[in-house]
């Protein structure tokens, strides 16, 4: 019986790996296709003591994201992190959360008429706090930045 609710278990484990990867490929996809619309719009990033181009009208613009862990991937990362070093299998989590993050930015940009962003940044916190029982990672991704028309 023991065997039985193992291979229940590992099978269920194999079907979240695949379909989490699937939704993760097709995101990634997602994102390669939207920032090719978005790729004219530059984003430049000024020093303090460096002066600022002349605009009409500037605003502020801000792009976030709430993204998910699915569950094989929350089990095997603790497994990782029992033996230390890097985790790999957050970095496309944070990597998919970064871009869908700036990508909203800039289609609200562009939306608004503007030409460029300037001074982009990203916040990101983890919403799980310290009391996370097993319920796979959230992060939350903001970018903002001034938008010039």
């Amino acid at each position: 019986m023991e065997n039985i609710d193992l291979l229940i278990f590992a099978g269920l484990l194999l079907l979240g790996l695949v379909a989490g990867t699937i939704a993760e490929n097709k995101h990634f996809g997602d994102l390669k296709r939207r920032e090719k619309k978005v790729k004219s719009l530059n984003v430049i990033n000024f020093g303090a003591h460096e002066p600022l181009p002349e605009a009409h009208e500037a605003t502020l613009v801000v792009g976030s994201v709430v993204i998910a862990s699915d569950f094989f991937r929350f089990y095997l990362a603790s497994i990782l992190s029992l033996l230390g070093g890097n985790i790999g299998v957050y970095e496309t989590l944070i990597e998919r959360g970064r871009r869908e993050a700036i990508l909203r930015l800039k289609e609200k940009a562009i939306a608004l008429g503007a030409r460029q962003v300037l001074n982009l940044r990203l916040e990101t916190s983890n919403l799980n706090g310290e009391q996370n029982k097993g319920g796979g990672v959230q992060v939350e991704v903001i970018a903002y930045g001034t938008a010039i028309r």
